[in-house]
């Protein structure tokens, strides 16, 4: 009997026989561990499926990496997940001998799904404020939460800034909040519009 996947379990990884499906490019690794928590919430076993989710180290190395990919590139589905300021990085990336994609709708008619402006912006909005700050209080920093908002420099700023900036500044928090904000979305049958539309595409 195979038990279900938990929402936050991921999957553990097994030798590939086979190449993969798809390979799902991503800008970093927070990226890669909200669209591999995404999955896992939706009941998806990404590794079962032949689909690889890979972070290239920013969206500059796009171009260097599809060509790293080789013959690889037309034998498989390949999706991505990219911010709004990073789109014309991919649109370049993914030109084809048509050119690249024109608009942000062709791009997603290619896979690409852009982030407004980016995934933690759209996972913020998705919680919601008052549930990031429950969510800050169950993992012990809301008291750190705070001590940012009373600096001088972020006193009075927009609750979405001041916690941008927080879940940038601490040591692996990036990290660790991705997969924390993806189960608070997905509990909220929430997932942001990008995310959500490419784990439908694969």
């Amino acid at each position: 009997m195979v038990l279900p996947l938990r929402c936050g379990q991921r999957p553990t990884p097994s030798p590939r026989s086979t190449p993969p499906r798809a390979v799902v490019l991503v800008e970093g690794i927070s990226d890669q561990i909200a669209v591999e928590t995404a999955a896992v919430c939706r009941g998806r076993d990404l590794d079962a499926e032949r689909v690889v989710v890979v972070p290239i180290g920013g969206a500059h190395a796009i171009g260097r990496f599809l060509t790293g990919l080789g013959p690889l590139r037309t034998q498989v589905r390949l999706v991505g997940l990219c911010d709004l300021r990073e789109a014309e990085l991919f649109r370049r990336g993914l030109a084809t001998d048509a050119g690249p994609p024109r608009t942000r709708t062709h791009l997603e008619h290619l896979g690409c799904y852009v982030c407004v402006d980016d995934l933690e912006d759209e996972l913020l909005r998705a919680v919601g404020t008052a549930e990031v700050e429950a969510l800050f209080d169950s993992q012990g920093d809301l008291g750190s939460f705070r001590s940012l908002q009373s600096q001088p420099a972020w006193r009075g700023r927009q609750p979405e800034a001041q916690m941008r900036r927080f879940l940038g500044s601490g040591s692996r928090r990036k990290l660790r909040y991705a997969r924390l904000l993806v189960e608070a979305a997905a509990g909220r049958d929430a997932l942001p519009g990008p995310l959500d539309a490419l784990l439908t595409d694969i």
